[in-house]
């Protein structure tokens, strides 16, 4: 796919492009928080506000994954990083605008209160995922280091199997999420169609190296029915090299490109992952901390050591726990 055909797509998606391979795509929950007050479960589970939430990606040309569960167009991206990359600064101010544009037609909106429509043109809030792996952005620590001179939290999310970037992070995201959506490498190499053969083993590597970083640290299990829902022994064991604050357990969603490699039959409901979730809390000795059955999540946490976001559910929640 050339580069104007992949730029058409990406635009016929709801991408506002805001480099050579940076996009920023206004969140569902964006629009729902402004309109109807709803945040999403990462405003439930961490306390972010999702009308101030700006997702984006630094690397929507670039991944070394091809996982059957994923939304997002495959086939055109590279495995390893872009030969030419954007300046960080001028990629913060430019997915920032982006945003400020995509929301500009909500200030009519008589659903949407005017004070919330002007918090929201200004994010308080950075969520590093949307399509691609950001950890190929050679300049991610610079990113990161604007992002929290300018007050905004980060998430970063990563599929794991970039450790030398993990281990070069400096400043750390507010919260580094790892997906682990394989129980061995068999499941792994099915699922997510890896570019390189070691990938699993790169993963394993990730985990170690999350286990000692000091900030807060999730590890997410993604989970499609057929595919790698179950081995609850097993995520147990890759969770525990981890260690990580909390560990979310949440369903495919059938949307996307996604429905062109799995099929309905495959999306698990949310009593699916509340099972498979005590199971796992049975086997790590996380308890159970809430849940969203909109997004068919289930939050697990550490009551001692967990690092929360104050008034969060989650801080609230382990408290009582821990009480």
């Amino acid at each position: 796919m050339g580069d104007q055909d992949l730029s058409d797509t990406l635009s016929d998606q709801g991408y506002q492009l805001t480099g050579r391979h940076s996009a920023v795509k206004l969140c569902y929950w964006t629009r729902e928080s402004l309109t109807r007050g709803r945040d999403c479960y990462k405003g439930r589970f961490y306390g972010i506000e999702s009308h101030r939430c700006l997702q984006m990606s630094p690397a929507i040309d670039a991944c070394n994954l091809h996982c059957r569960f994923c939304w997002r167009n495959q086939g055109w991206e590279h495995d390893g990083v872009m030969p030419e990359y954007d300046d960080p600064e001028l990629l913060l101010d430019r997915s920032i605008g982006a945003q400020q544009r995509i929301l500009s037609g909500f200030k009519g909106d008589p659903e949407v209160e005017l004070a919330r429509w002007e918090e929201s043109q200004s994010p308080r809030h950075i969520a590093i995922s949307l399509t691609g792996e950001p950890t190929l952005y050679p300049k991610m620590n610079r990113f990161l280091e604007l992002c929290h001179a300018r007050g905004i939290t980060t998430f970063l999310v990563t599929n794991g199997t970039n450790p030398d970037a993990l281990r070069a992070l400096d400043p750390l995201p507010t919260q580094l999420y790892v997906s682990v959506t394989a129980p061995n490498r068999e499941v792994f190499r099915r699922l997510t169609l890896p570019a390189y053969d070691d990938a699993w083993e790169r993963l394993l590597e990730s985990l170690a190296i999350v286990r000692d970083l000091p900030t807060r640290r999730v590890v997410r299990h993604t989970l499609v029915r057929g595919w790698n829902l179950g081995w609850a022994d097993a995520y147990a064991e890759l969770d525990g090299r981890a260690r990580p604050d909390f560990i979310e357990a949440k369903g495919y969603v059938y949307m996307g490109k996604s429905r062109m490699r799995l099929g309905r039959d495959h999306v698990p409901v949310h009593e699916e992952i509340r099972a498979f979730a005590e199971k796992l809390s049975d086997r790590t000795g996380y308890p159970m901390l809430d849940e969203s059955p909109d997004s068919k999540v289930v939050l697990l946490g550490r009551t001692s050591e967990g690092r929360f976001l104050p008034g969060s559910k989650a801080a609230l929640r382990a408290e009582s726990v821990a009480a």
